[in-house]
């Protein structure tokens, strides 16, 4: 690779830029394009204008006024005169020289005439300009307006390529997948099996197209995917950009939006055109909820430029002009904004939803992650998927290069389970932060973290705790982790009772150990109101009965959709709140209750996370006395 600023030629055999006597050997490059051309001029003008303003002070020759030079010159105090254009240099007969300046357009001899001096009297000699010094006198005059020129094409070049040639604004940026590129396969995608099987199928389709027309299917005119960040929708799209043999065009849908009105229809045009010369092709929009939102209803304001954007894609996938050639697929993790036209049969056919992977889901896609690391053998990747619930694919992959990091930081060889430990509390919790704190706060930290512990410990719908810590990560002084074992898809009310419960056990502690309040337990008492309010106002699981006030989307006659305002009267509004302190001052009492049961092991728990700082499942269980009881509940 060539070094980008060769000013230093490396010479010799010592290989460090030095010549045979050890003196470096330098080398002056210059690139002949508008801006170098432009700073090269600039120069020559500058140091044009310096010799010229300052050829006088060189040469230390004092100035004396024209009228002057005439009275010496009738006084014959003067030799001879040297005239060099408006410049004037005067020989005195004493030896002495003097300078002088005449208008630029005027004769000398004119000016003795006029003032009755004979020119006789005095030596008087022009000096040719030669042809150096007429080209500078020429470049002078022009160099000014050349870099004023040159200075505006820089300026315009510049712009231009930052916005793209104005004849260009209504091209498409869409990016063409070569087919020479590195490949993503759906052998590397993993943890979504079911949007997996509707995208290859979906490929088939454009692949054996004769095989479906025979039976009368036609191809799926587009497939959008909808899910949370981080579960694979773009990797999906790369795999499908992989798998097929046809054109593959990728494109985010803020491309599409520019400051001229009327750009963004054009791209869409233009793409469209673009796909359809090369069909069958594929064209993949990233993130098209940018441009994909509900257009206006009533007296809601809307945007343009992304409505007319809407209207032309709209038009693109089905209207009058069939096209069964082009497929669509789209991502977004926010489905609930996407416009209904977008979305109706005829369009969009197909909608694939991805979720958060399962214990086997991420198993899978630990197995595809871990390929090129080196980790300990046997390593048991069962209990990573189980210690790893609620991880998306990107948290995963993230996790694993953590490991390496963390293991190579100690100078390990393979990566062991306790780096994969460190790197899934990492990814969550953020970097460990050793902050300086009094022994006073390290031991309300640790009573604070216990009495979490404690209670999660003697309540049977809980899980069980795997970490406790009293060690700074991100905005949190300790944590106490205790992770779902499995993929839980229902809640109950005495489980969810429970949660609070625990989640209240800070705040128990406290006040039984230091009859005090701190404001560690801020976050706590957020965390248990959004349980209680969700149980209360979505859940009903209070004795207001089953209903939802959360507010939701509603849909016109005209199939548009708008966020219902919230109509809770204030009587009821007086009512949820009621229920809300109901079901948290009932977890607060669980709590307290625990604590003050088992106030010997909260101080025994305290007492070891003061020492150690961190305790193990093993280590709180068997400080705890056995292993934790479990309910049947949680098989449910």
């Amino acid at each position: 690779m060539a070094d980008k600023h060769p000013i230093v030629k490396k010479n010799g055999k010592n290989g460090n830029g030095n010549g045979k006597h050890g003196k470096k050997v330098w080398e002056f490059g210059f690139q002949f394009n508008v801006k170098n051309i432009f700073i090269g001029l600039f120069i020559a003008f500058i140091l044009m204008s310096l010799l010229g303003s300052l050829g006088d002070k060189v040469s230390n020759l004092v100035e004396k006024p024209l009228s002057t030079i005439i009275t010496d010159v009738k006084e014959g105090k003067i030799d001879k005169i040297e005239i060099e254009e408006s410049r004037l240099t005067i020989n005195y007969k004493d030896g002495t020289k003097f300078i002088s300046h005449k208008e630029p357009q005027e004769s000398l001899l004119k000016v003795f005439e006029g003032a009755g001096v004979d020119p006789k009297a005095v030596e008087i000699k022009v000096k040719d300009l030669s042809p150096g010094a007429m080209w500078m006198g020429i470049v002078s005059n022009v160099l000014p307006l050349v870099l004023t020129v040159v200075f505006f094409l820089f300026l315009f070049r510049q712009a231009r390529g930052a916005q793209d040639n104005i004849f260009s604004f209504g091209q498409s940026k869409a990016r063409i997948f070569a087919k020479d590129l590195p490949k993503v396969t759906f052998a590397d995608v993993a943890g979504v099996d079911e949007a997996k099987k509707e995208l290859e199928e979906v490929v088939d389709f454009l692949k054996n197209p004769n095989k479906y027309k025979a039976l009368g299917a036609r191809t799926p005119k587009g497939v959008i995917l909808v899910g949370p960040s981080g579960t694979g929708k773009t990797m999906l799209a790369k795999a499908m950009a992989g798998e097929a043999k046809t054109a593959f065009y990728s494109i985010a849908g803020s491309e599409f939006m520019e400051m001229l009105v009327g750009i963004g229809a054009a791209r869409v045009r233009d793409l469209f055109a673009q796909a359809k010369k090369n069909a069958p092709s594929i064209i993949f929009i990233d993130e098209i909820d940018a441009i994909g939102r509900m257009r206006s209803v009533g007296l809601m304001g809307g945007h343009d430029e992304r409505e007319q954007t809407l209207n032309q894609i709209l038009v693109e996938m089905d209207g009058f002009e069939p096209n069964t050639t082009v497929l669509i697929v789209a991502a977004t993790n926010r489905g609930d904004l996407l416009d209904p036209a977008l979305l109706r049969p005829g369009r969009f056919d197909r909608r694939v939803v991805l979720d958060l992977p399962d214990m086997a889901g991420r198993k899978d896609i630990l197995a595809i992650h871990a390929k090129g690391k080196p980790f300990t053998t046997p390593m048991d990747w069962d209990k990573v998927s189980k210690r790893t619930v609620g991880f998306s694919g990107a948290d995963l992959e993230n996790m694993l290069n953590e490991a390496a990091i963390f293991a190579a930081r100690h100078n390990k060889e393979v990566i062991d389970y306790g780096d994969i430990e460190e790197a899934a509390t990492k990814v969550k919790l953020g970097p460990e932060k050793k902050r300086l704190q009094s022994d006073l706060d390290r031991k309300m930290t640790a009573y604070h973290e216990a009495g979490h512990a404690v209670v999660s410990y003697f309540s049977p719908n809980l899980d069980i705790v795997h970490r406790i810590s009293i060690v700074s990560r991100g905005m949190a002084l300790g944590y106490t982790m205790a992770p779902p074992e499995t993929d839980r898809l229902h809640e109950t009310k005495s489980r969810l009772i429970e949660e609070i419960a625990m989640t209240m056990g800070g705040r128990a502690a406290e006040q039984l150990i230091f009859k005090e309040m701190t404001s560690g337990a801020a976050n706590d008492i957020d965390q248990a109101t959004r349980i209680a309010k969700y149980m209360v106002m979505e859940f009903g699981m209070s004795e207001i009965g089953p209903i939802n006030f959360g507010p939701h989307m509603d849909v016109t006659e005209w199939g548009k959709q708008y966020m219902e305002q919230n109509t809770i009267s204030q009587d009821m509004q007086g009512k949820i709140d009621t229920e809300v302190k109901k079901l948290i001052d009932e977890g607060y009492k669980k709590a307290a209750e625990i604590l003050k049961k088992n106030k010997k092991k909260l101080d025994i728990i305290a007492a070891e996370l003061v020492k150690k700082e961190t305790l193990e499942s093993e280590e709180f269980e068997a400080l705890m006395g056995g292993l934790k009881h479990r309910s049947s509940a949680n098989t449910l």
